[in-house]
């Protein structure tokens, strides 16, 4: 199974809650022509204006569950009652057209993503492409700041965003990249000369 750009990557990217990795996601996709967004499953109904194939592809649990049977993901994970997962066969598509994927995803789901592809042989598209990236704020006290900067979240959802930042940070090391995010720009530099570099191995 062969890409059509050989160099095409599959970027999975995590933060703690309030470290700005979802305005680097979304600016990351802007800047880089034919990156987009991993598209998720999950059994959760629509909200709002989501559309099925474009927000997340809306499974039963039935067929949720089947999935999971015939190892069809390379990750999933049940949060607050639902299932959400990331087909195999939706990455392996857009690495095989030459398109760069971006995985806006937890700790936990990085990790199980990380040990699918490192499991793979080596020429496989999912082992080729993989890279992941950490972001960091530049410290506990700024994401503290930033969290209640926000004005959304009650005293108690800020001390479990902390706390489960605390435990996040600990996974950073398992990360091939790590990115600080003081300044939006300059983070958002380096994240772009990460893709870059990373293309260039691949070719």
């Amino acid at each position: 199974m062969q890409t059509k750009k050989n160099n095409a990557l599959l970027l999975v990217v995590s933060a703690p809650s309030g470290a700005g990795k979802s305005t680097l996601c979304n600016q990351l996709v802007e800047k880089i022509s034919g990156m987009t967004y991993s598209v998720s499953c999950t059994t959760r109904a629509p909200r709002g204006e989501e559309k099925n194939g474009e927000h997340y592809h809306f499974l039963s649990k039935k067929d949720f569950a089947a999935r999971v049977e015939n190892s069809e993901f390379l990750e999933y994970a049940e949060v607050h009652g639902n299932f959400y997962g990331t087909l195999k066969d939706t990455v392996c598509k857009a690495l095989r057209e030459g398109r760069d994927l971006i995985m806006d995803i937890d700790v936990q789901g990085a990790s199980q993503i990380r040990s699918a592809c490192a499991a793979l042989p080596e020429d496989d598209p999912l082992h080729k492409s993989f890279v992941d990236i950490f972001i960091a704020p530049p410290s506990m006290d700024e994401l503290r700041r930033r969290l209640c900067g926000r004005a959304t979240d009650t005293d108690d959802v800020i001390e479990k965003r902390m706390h489960n930042a605390e435990a996040e940070m600990k996974q950073r090391d398992a990360y091939k990249h790590l990115v600080i995010n003081d300044q939006l720009e300059t983070a958002l530099e380096n994240l772009m000369n990460i893709v870059h570099a990373e293309h260039k191995k691949r070719l």
